[in-house]
């Protein structure tokens, strides 16, 4: 043994004292009643059929099993594609996120030329939870009445799975479906179709009269635009996609764009930077008068 840094021999005494000591430890443990893991230790995590490992982080929270980790992953993806869309979402199309739930989009759609011109289509898209996985489609809804073969004539889905049987999520994006929900107001002929593909088509109706009666089938799509055009006022419940009856501001700024930038009553000469449009708001909140003279 060391004592002070100086080794010493062990002597009879001091055996005795040691063995001594290490009975009295071993009553001591004897003496102890057996540990039991706690509940919240044993407690299986969620997803999983194991028993959880009762990890906690130093902040006292559980760890995140793989299934949320996953499940974050593939929420990030989608955060990721929504910023991509600022500047790649195609013309005309508009897309906002749901104030409740991070996977649905609400949508409209104003078709500017073609059979469907003046057009004004709202609809839904719908991520699942497994969206980013492959094989897993974004669901891309209607709520405007919309007489489209592409479109189901009841529940107005967009027939994105007959347009990509295997969804790849290293090339289809949200971008992705929303060209193609754009391109289906534009066909001007169903014949590049093989038979196979027409007959997979949600409205058969109205691809029928496509084919035979081209007169009926532009009647139909006029009464579809008009209908968009009359209930673009009426809002769905929760829905953060919100259109407004124009009011005396509108008027105001409108002629306020036309005494500025030029123009007639239906367009503004020249290109407006987002710049000036926004010091003439802030001109028009103040009071500016932007009445336009008489003649």
């Amino acid at each position: 043994r060391t004592i002070n840094g100086l080794r010493t021999p062990l002597t009879p005494a001091s055996l005795y004292h040691r063995e001594k000591n290490n009975q009295g430890r071993t009553m001591l443990n004897r003496n102890k009643p057996p540990i039991t893991p706690s509940p919240a230790r044993t407690q299986r995590s969620p997803g999983s059929g194991r028993p959880s490992t009762g990890r906690m982080r130093r902040s006292g929270q559980p760890t995140p099993s793989s299934v949320e980790r996953e499940q974050a992953m593939r929420d990030y993806k989608l955060s990721i594609e929504y910023k991509h869309l600022k500047q790649h979402c195609p013309g005309g199309v508009y897309l906002v996120p749901s104030f409740n739930d991070l996977r649905l989009f609400h949508g409209v759609i104003f078709v500017r030329r073609g059979a469907f011109t003046n057009g004004i289509f709202k609809f839904t898209l719908q991520c699942p939870p497994k969206y980013n996985n492959a094989g897993t489609h974004p669901i891309v809804s209607f709520s405007s009445y919309v007489y489209n073969p592409h479109v189901h004539p009841g529940t107005g889905e967009v027939d994105i799975p007959v347009a990509y049987p295997q969804w790849d999520p290293s090339k289809h994006f949200l971008v992705t479906v929303l060209t193609y929900m754009k391109r289906i107001f534009y066909v001007k002929d169903y014949r590049d179709l093989s038979p196979k593909e027409q007959r997979l088509l949600p409205n058969q109706e109205a691809l029928r009269l496509f084919q035979t009666d081209q007169e009926g089938y532009r009647r139909r799509v006029l009464e579809c635009v008009k209908e968009s055009q009359r209930s673009v006022y009426l809002n769905d419940p929760g829905c953060t996609l919100q259109f407004s009856e124009e009011t005396a501001v509108h008027e105001i700024l409108r002629d306020a764009m036309k005494t500025k930038f030029g123009g007639n009553a239906d367009e503004v000469s020249g290109v407006v930077t987002r710049e000036e449009t926004l010091e003439l708001i802030e001109e028009v909140a103040h009071g500016a008068d932007f009445s336009v003279p008489k003649k």
